[in-house]
């Protein structure tokens, strides 16, 4: 009787089972590599309600004769949990309810112990390696991954957000997109949602409904010059201000002077192999494209012009705020008098949203930050060699980012 005493307390105290449930048999079947370990209650138990919380319940009927989880492996096997699963009716409600037990979460198939085992792991490594590694299919241990990242972020505070800088990554081929959300004031990523339509911001505005977050409580909003994110703002939040992300202003400008460049080539073949010579800043340069392009400014070509244009625009955003508004528009008045018609036309366009351009003056609101993040996002991506829905990216970009605990 000592012995068998032994063997069984030997699991008791390594899976913490507490009273009135205790370990009454294990199994070890080798072909399959795998340990059962059979858990009871002991007779005459009473157990809490699960639903108004009240304490000595007696056991009903049985809802499920054999429930099973995997818990983490003892030894080289790998381990299944076995119980009984009593239901209780409660005088003080009248419900009839499931007991809630101590090692796992209501309607989960891991143990809570396997469960942080695994998201320790996933936060370290791609999931299907974890998969890999544990004897699981991913798309449980993503089921897992997701509840947590979506209990974390449910405790989310929101309350004093004001500031918001959004854009979009690129989830997947096939022009599938998330657009991320993130508080300027506390680097957090608040939101996501698949898509980058207008439409994105109405999911967004439900969100702060959600949370209680009235809309006029957002002022600001930093984003790109997309038709549908500056819609979607005007629409939802019409007392916020839009300044528009300078890091995008001059993309669009390196564009303009790229294609300059394209054009160009064809009848001038020294700008052969020079595009990251125009597009990089000085500073950046390699010592092969420094001088490179030290010959090629030398030269009466149009893409010295464009190149020039491109780097007087830079040094507005070191002027004054006082005076940004007299560069910008010396500024535009040069790029169209230009005769280069990729400059006209952008120069067109920036004039079509100078407000938003120039209210980084006063903002300092940038993209920088989401850039950043976008480069994190992409690279864990890249490294899971990618995901098969738009959810687990999402729950993925909230853990990344926001380095959530989800174990604590």
């Amino acid at each position: 009787m000592k012995n068998f005493e032994e063997e069984y307390n030997v699991f008791q105290d390594a899976l913490e089972i507490p009273k009135p449930w205790y370990v009454f048999h294990n199994e070890l079947a080798k072909e399959e590599n795998t340990l059962h370990i059979y858990i009871e209650y002991q007779s005459g138990a009473e157990f809490s309600c699960p639903n108004c919380g009240k304490t000595g319940c007696k056991v009903h009927d049985i809802q499920d004769q054999d429930r099973t989880w995997r818990h983490l492996n003892f030894w080289q096997y790998k381990t299944i949990l076995h119980a009984r699963m009593p239901r209780v009716k409660c005088e003080s409600c009248g419900k009839i309810r499931t007991v809630v037990i101590d090692w796992a979460r209501p309607g989960a198939g891991f143990s809570l112990l396997f469960e942080h085992h695994v998201l320790s792991l996933m936060v370290e490594m791609p999931v299907a390696a974890v998969a890999r590694e544990v004897g699981e299919h991913d798309t449980r241990l993503w089921r897992v991954f997701k509840y947590y990242v979506n209990k974390a972020m449910e405790n989310i505070d929101v309350s004093n957000v004001t500031r918001i800088a959004m854009d979009e990554t690129s989830r997947a081929k096939g022009h599938k997109y998330v657009t991320f959300f993130i508080d300027m004031d506390t680097k957090r990523l608040i939101f996501a949602t698949t898509g980058k339509g207008a439409d994105v911001l109405q999911v967004f505005s439900q969100f702060l409904d959600s949370k209680g977050v009235l809309h006029s409580q957002i002022k600001e909003f930093c984003c790109d010059m997309s038709p549908a994110f500056i819609s979607g703002i005007e629409e939802k939040f019409p007392n916020a201000t839009i300044t528009f992300d300078k890091f995008h202003v001059m993309k669009m400008v390196n564009e303009a002077l790229d294609q300059v460049r394209k054009q160009e080539q064809a009848t001038q073949p020294e700008l052969k192999n020079s595009r990251y010579a125009w597009l990089k800043n000085p500073e950046n340069l390699t010592e092969k494209q420094g001088s490179k392009l030290a010959k090629l400014k030398d030269l009466d070509l149009a893409t010295g012009r464009a190149y020039r244009m491109k780097l007087s625009l830079q040094k507005m955003w070191t002027k004054h705020p006082i005076l940004s508004e007299l560069y910008f528009d010396e500024w535009h008045s040069w790029a169209i008098r230009s005769r280069l018609e990729p400059m006209i036309k952008v120069a067109k366009t920036l004039k079509q949203h100078k407000g938003g351009i120039l209210r980084w003056f006063v903002t300092k609101m940038t993209n920088g930050l989401l850039e950043g993040i976008n480069s994190l996002v992409q690279a864990t991506k890249r490294k899971a060699r990618g995901y098969r829905t738009a959810d687990n990216f999402i729950a993925m970009a909230y853990a990344t980012v926001n380095k959530l605990d989800l174990i604590g």
